[in-house]
């Protein structure tokens, strides 16, 4: 008997990529919400906690003082980093976000706040002199710019750079293409 032969099998698709999922916060009580809840009232609209890493969500026009408010009365007295997160598709562009660590407690908080794109929140270096750099990284990286900083401008970018590289409404081949070819002599994104 002679073997048949089997058709040849196609290859598998790939199956689309799944839609990451969605953040699974808890609410985050503890003696330290119960402070800022007395103390700030509806400016703190949200207080929770993901993987056991605690923020809360501040309004933007109360973000310095939050910030403040934690330096001088819990111990919160170094600022790690401030970042932002983009949301292009959202009204609230961009998740302002300041981490704060305190010593003492041995603690670390992240406060967000959501702002709108052109909005300009206050700087923080009036509080903690480590916002300059960081602000002017956001700034350079997102296009947020603090009101009241002491010298903003880029920082880790070219002086002559347009755009912002860290804004999710370009793609990294599409970014400042001239200053490439004049500066590295090559077509951006080889």
């Amino acid at each position: 008997m002679a073997d048949a032969q089997k058709p040849e099998a196609k290859p598998a698709q790939p199956a689309p990529p799944k839609a990451p999922a969605a953040m699974a916060v808890t609410p985050w009580q503890s003696e330290l919400t119960g402070m800022l809840k007395e103390h700030f009232g509806d400016q703190i609209p949200e207080f929770s906690t993901y993987l056991g890493q605690d923020f809360l969500v501040a309004q933007p026009e109360a973000a310095i003082s939050i910030l403040e408010f934690l330096k001088l009365e819990a111990d919160f007295d170094y600022l790690v980093d401030i970042t932002a997160v983009d949301y292009p598709k959202r009204s609230e562009r961009f998740d302002l976000v300041y981490i704060l660590y305190s010593f003492p407690r041995n603690e670390r908080i992240r406060i967000k706040a959501r702002i709108q794109d052109g909005y300009k929140p206050q700087s923080a270096v009036g509080v903690h002199l480590t916002a300059n750099w960081l602000e002017r990284e956001v700034f350079d990286m997102f296009g947020i710019e603090f009101a009241g900083h002491p010298d903003l401008r880029r920082i880790l970018m070219p002086d002559e750079w347009e755009g912002y590289p860290l804004r999710k409404d370009r793609s990294i081949t599409d970014m400042d293409n001239r200053w490439v070819k004049e500066n590295l002599g090559i077509e951006s994104g080889q």
